[in-house]
């Protein structure tokens, strides 16, 4: 009897393996990659995708601390030198072995990525040398102390000098010709704005993905995400669309993932231009300078934007008012009195003081499926600015257009977020004066420039002691603030939603959706 019943329990198991073997994961999310090249746009809906294919040196966990993948430890030397130590083992997918010089090769690759919309440069940008002191160590010297050097290097993925070669273009990416990592994924194909697909790396250095196969579709549409997931036709979907969440919360068939991010959207004004694109006067003639370049034009639209009002009846208390150019958790952000002001009136009177009694008007781009409600806040806007005479209207765009046209300074303002665990990184990499040469202001777009930040921030940079760093951080964030560089409207929640039988959902606090974030429910 023994021997029987060992018999159908091996049976029983053989036939299970199978079913248990080919676990499938189908995700429905809001917006595509502009490229599988990992280092062309340093960008959310980039880095979630490529996440799984490559790997960097270290992983930001949900928590904001490194945790290592291609390398194990680092350390600093001293100031200006920091020893890495790479993992041993690790081949890329098409079985090349990683080594020590891909680091080299890699870093010295990402400034001059071409027609790129935003550059990982910024993670590189204090290096002035690696010396590989064997295979698996290596010394990464730097022309200046850099206090975010673990941050750094937790950013740029990284590619195999032997496969990808010199000047890999970014197309033999996209084409899937070269989109060969280290990651637990591999790539199966990719059709732009449709679907990508990926299969579990077999491999893979780490603990197995339990996914043998994962299909990304990219759904735009807000309203077709949710029937997707009501359907069956996806196990998962991101930027749940805010007026669903509730019912999605009360059907047991559903389970809803949760987080508050360090995600926080913000308009960019055009302050630096004699001359801006989409203003004009009431009667729609050119304007022979461009308001947006005085500091009280700027103060009445903030003035003008009813953050509140936004975050309660728009987003249903589930994206809170934006208080400061920082997210609520990000580290050195300041401690501000309360929220910012709404005060039509006064927005009124400094239009007038300005020079423009009878307002102006204005052209607002922004997202058409980036992040959620984003199309309806653009109108929300533009409203609240016509309410204070500034008569405005809204252009939404794909998101690759819309970075596409905004780093070519096309607008006049623009509406986009950006997400950190630190509040020195926006601050260099949106608001710093423009200098790709040390990797400042990345996506400063509209070639906004301050002193009165640059300087405390350079500084900052540099100061390894966090106090003092803190103090300098905080100083620049507050000449931001004072002078209305850019204008925070909200901070996000990120809200995903799955089926209860197929998938739990870790939340990203910066609003990756990846299939190494997911897991089968049991």
């Amino acid at each position: 009897m023994s021997k029987r019943i060992a018999a159908a329990l091996v049976a029983a198991c053989a036939l299970a393996a199978p079913a248990m073997a080919q676990r499938s994961l189908t995700m429905g999310v809001q917006t595509p990659p502009s490229a599988l090249d990992p280092h062309y746009h340093n960008t959310t809906n980039n880095t979630m995708m490529l996440m799984q294919i490559y790997e960097r040196l270290f992983e930001l966990d949900n928590q904001a601390v490194p945790q290592p993948r291609l390398a194990t430890a680092m350390r600093p030397i001293d100031d200006l030198t920091w020893e890495v130590t790479l993992r041993q083992g690790v081949r890329f997918h098409d079985g090349t072995p990683f080594e020590a010089d891909d680091i080299p090769y890699t870093f010295a690759r990402i400034p001059t990525v071409p027609n790129s919309p935003a550059l990982y440069t910024p993670a590189v940008r204090t290096i002035s040398a690696i010396e590989i002191v064997n295979p698996t160590t290596i010394r990464i010297r730097t022309h200046e102390p850099n206090p975010l050097m673990r941050f750094d290097m937790a950013a740029p993925f990284i590619l195999s000098r032997r496969i990808h070669g010199p000047n890999p273009a970014t197309s033999d990416f996209t084409s899937g010709r070269l989109a060969i990592g280290t990651g637990p994924y591999r790539l199966v194909s990719f059709a732009q704005n449709e679907r990508l697909e990926i299969v579990r790396n077999p491999t893979y250095w780490g603990p197995p993905e339990p996914w043998d196969r994962v299909t990304v579709r990219f759904i735009p549409q807000a309203a077709s995400r949710s029937a997707a997931l009501l359907a069956g036709e996806v196990d998962l979907i991101d930027y749940v669309p805010v007026q669903d969440v509730e019912n999605l919360r009360r059907d047991q068939r559903f389970a809803l993932f949760e987080v508050d991010s360090v995600t926080f959207v913000y308009l960019f004004p055009d302050s630096m231009r004699d001359t801006s694109p989409f203003v004009a006067d009431r009667a729609g003639n050119p304007l022979p300078r461009n308001p947006l370049a005085d500091r009280r034009v700027r103060e009445a639209l903030s003035l003008a934007i009813n953050r509140e009002a936004i975050a309660t009846r728009l987003y249903n208390g589930l994206a809170p008012p934006a208080d400061q150019f920082a997210a609520p958790i990000a580290e050195h952000r300041l401690r501000t009195p309360g929220p910012l002001p709404h005060d039509i009136a006064r927005a009124r009177a400094l239009l007038a003081e300005a020079g423009y009694p009878d307002g102006f008007r204005l052209t607002i781009h922004g997202p058409n499926g980036f992040f959620p409600s984003d199309q309806n806040l653009l109108q929300a806007l533009a409203q609240q600015f016509t309410r204070v005479g500034v008569e405005t209207t809204v252009q939404a765009l794909p998101p690759a257009n819309l970075f596409t046209r905004a780093t070519n300074r096309e607008f006049s303002m623009f509406m986009t977020y950006y997400s950190s665990y630190l509040t020195i990184n926006p601050l260099r990499q949106v608001v710093a004066t423009r200098n790709p040469d040390i990797g400042f202001g990345p996506f400063n777009r509209q070639r906004y420039s301050n002193p009165a930040i640059d300087e405390p921030l350079r500084l900052a940079l540099t100061t390894m002691d966090p106090e003092r760093r803190q103090v300098l951080t905080q100083q620049a964030a507050q000449a931001l603030l004072d002078d209305k560089g850019v204008l925070p409207v909200i901070f996000l929640r990120n809200t995903w939603a799955g089926r209860r039988d197929r998938v739990v959902y870790d939340p990203s606090p910066v609003n990756h959706t990846s299939a190494v974030n997911a897991r089968p429910p049991n």
